[in-house]
């Protein structure tokens, strides 16, 4: 049996994207902008995990986890790596 690899593809534009970023960085966010942003934010961090694992390197975490979460001030989820395993490798 193999695995599919589902797509990762943002559910929001990247004017909103934007929008919603400096939106945190100035306010608090309504429970639905914050889980927009929180949803885009973890598919790019899958698809940044996703290509350092095509190219065989192990240290695509650390760096997927700066690059997508510290650089922008917001707290990254807890088992972020796993769950990207779980939930777009079907």
């Amino acid at each position: 049996m193999t695995k599919t690899m589902r797509k990762l593809k943002l559910s929001i534009s990247k004017k909103k994207y934007k929008q919603l970023l400096s939106k945190k960085r100035r306010k608090k966010l309504t429970k639905k902008d914050n889980k927009l942003l929180n949803d885009s934010l973890y598919i790019q961090y899958c698809r940044c995990l996703r290509a350092f694992e095509y190219k065989k390197d192990k240290r695509g975490y650390p760096i997927c986890i700066n690059s997508v979460y510290k650089k922008r001030k917001i707290k990254p989820p807890k088992n972020a790596s796993t769950r990207c395993k779980k939930k777009f490798n079907k």
